[in-house]
């Protein structure tokens, strides 16, 4: 077994239910929580789609909100003003160039405004059964760390992962790596003590060596 099966082996034991955090109910309502979550909380997007869904879940009924009134609507998910502008520029989009909904591949979905490859990626797999993997801060991290896919931006550690992950359980690797990074991997004060996959991660292996 190599590094990269034994990893995605021990973490889907340790995940067995690892699915997306945020709360949408079809792919427009995943695309739009998925540009509120840059740079904001999974619990903190559900928070505040619970409410702006309940009148405006379609592109059609998200163009009835003036930006102003959607801005008040996303304010405490932060970077509301750019957030704001991204979801009526996608949703003005989607209504005129795709009879409302919204694009199911990759290339398409990244012609709409705010929509960059990481959120194409969650979109084309989450809502419609694609094989991608998106790169966000925990991804990032945990294959970084690991030594699963190193690369200093985004793209590099994605091409990466994309070359030692079979393709069909790309989408499922990436679920589980976020996982991981939310519940053991974190940013500052990684729980190595309590990690399945210690014993083949390179930072937990050069830091034991520091100490030996």
């Amino acid at each position: 077994m190599d590094k990269c099966e034994f990893i995605l082996q021990e973490l889907g034991k340790l995940y067995p239910d690892a699915r997306p955090a945020l709360k949408f109910s079809s792919p427009f309502e995943l695309l739009v929580a998925v540009i509120l979550s840059a740079q904001c909380t999974d619990e903190r997007v559900n928070q505040v789609t619970e409410k702006l869904f309940q009148g405006h879940n379609t592109p059609e009924t998200m163009l009835m909100l003036s930006e102003w009134e959607l801005e008040k609507a996303i304010y405490s998910c932060g970077f509301y003003h750019t957030k704001a502008a991204h979801i009526l520029s996608a949703s003005r989009d989607i209504v005129e160039k795709f009879c409302g909904e919204v694009p199911n591949d990759l290339k398409t979905l990244q012609t709409l405004a705010g929509v960059g490859r990481k959120t194409a990626n969650v979109v084309y797999s989450v809502a419609f059964g694609g094989d991608a993997i998106a790169v966000d801060t925990h991804v990032f991290r945990v294959a970084n760390r690991t030594g699963l896919a190193v690369g200093k931006t985004p793209e590099k550690v994605e091409e990466g992962l994309m070359r030692v992950i079979p393709k069909e359980q790309w989408s499922k690797a990436h679920h589980l790596l976020i996982w991981h990074g939310r519940k053991i991997c974190h940013s500052r004060k990684p729980n190595c003590s309590d990690c399945p996959i210690k014993g083949v991660c390179d930072f937990y292996l050069s830091k034991k060596d520091e100490t030996v």
